[in-house]
């Protein structure tokens, strides 16, 4: 997954929207004007934020290397996903999708 299929990704999600309300350098995506990923575009290497039920958050983090406490976000409901190709893209969806879903409740 490159910055491109993330952001098609998230935008053909019902309702989603794309914002950018920290400045030029972090993309927002929205349902329901709540965000359910962001990702920043100055980093080296793309990862992106997304909302995680939080016994799940912990299970991921444990399981994944690739998963990390949510960076600049409350840790308890934020994963970080730093995407290095360690885990498939289809793996990337479901947890933008369970983010996109526990956020357009």
């Amino acid at each position: 997954m490159n910055i491109e299929s993330l952001r098609d990704y998230c935008l053909s999600k019902p309702g989603a929207e794309e914002t950018m309300p920290f400045g030029p350098d972090t993309l927002v995506y929205k349902v329901n004007n709540k965000i359910f990923l962001l990702v920043g575009l100055d980093s080296a290497d793309l990862r992106f934020n997304v909302k995680c039920d939080p016994d799940k958050a912990i299970e991921l983090r444990d399981e994944y290397a690739c998963v990390l406490p949510g960076f600049h976000m409350n840790k308890k409901h934020w994963n970080t996903v730093v995407v290095d190709g360690s885990v498939s893209n289809a793996l990337l969806k479901e947890w933008i999708d369970h983010s996109y879903t526990l956020v357009a409740r």
